[in-house]
């Protein structure tokens, strides 16, 4: 069977079941999660855990980066009512609700709200490259998605915190040693 690719405005879906590769495709703007990216992600994925020819889905990024966090452009001009009509909360829950496994396939940024979707993912797959980081102090500002909870469940309160609170950034080798070795049988 061959691929069949289908795009989206800000989603590009490549099947080839039993495996679905979902990119996002925003890399002029470093796959910042706009509220309209955000809304074509939890689509597809809703679709795909629906469709009985996929069993698995890979999640990765266009361009140079899988994802450096919300779109601070779009969010500069919203107030409390703007947040509240695009449900941008509302996204993210779908995108918990999915029930097939979602690997995360991460290169260049995974900063913001791309950690925190890296972080809702199954598992990780991370390139030498991938930077991690929750710099959203840096604007004055915490993480809003759930970031700090799975962060914390991931590597420990201690790192958490030095994480979300400094904004430093880690590597992939960083975050593989943070880590440890998987759990085996």
């Amino acid at each position: 069977m061959n691929d069949q690719i289908i795009a989206r405005e800000f989603i590009e879906l490549v099947k080839k079941p039993p495996i679905a590769v979902v990119f996002l495709n925003r890399p002029e703007a470093l796959n910042a999660l706009s509220v309209g990216l955000m809304r074509n992600l939890a689509e597809t994925l809703e679709e795909l855990d629906k469709d009985d020819n996929i069993g698995v889905i890979v999640l990765s990024g266009k361009g140079r980066a899988f994802a450096a966090g919300a779109d601070i452009k779009e969010m500069s001009g919203a107030n409390e009512d703007d947040f509240i009509s695009q449900d941008r909360l509302g996204n993210w829950d779908r995108l918990r609700s999915i029930k097939k496994p979602v690997i995360a396939a991460v290169h260049g940024f995974a900063l913001g709200g791309g950690c925190e979707l890296a972080l809702i993912c199954d598992i990780i797959i991370a390139s030498e490259d991938a930077q991690f980081g929750q710099p959203e102090i840096l604007i004055g500002v915490m993480p809003g998605a759930g970031g700090t909870q799975r962060l914390a469940r991931a590597v420990g309160k201690y790192r958490a915190m030095e994480i979300a609170l400094t904004g430093r950034r880690i590597t992939a080798q960083e975050a593989h040693a943070l880590l440890g070795e998987p759990e085996c049988c």
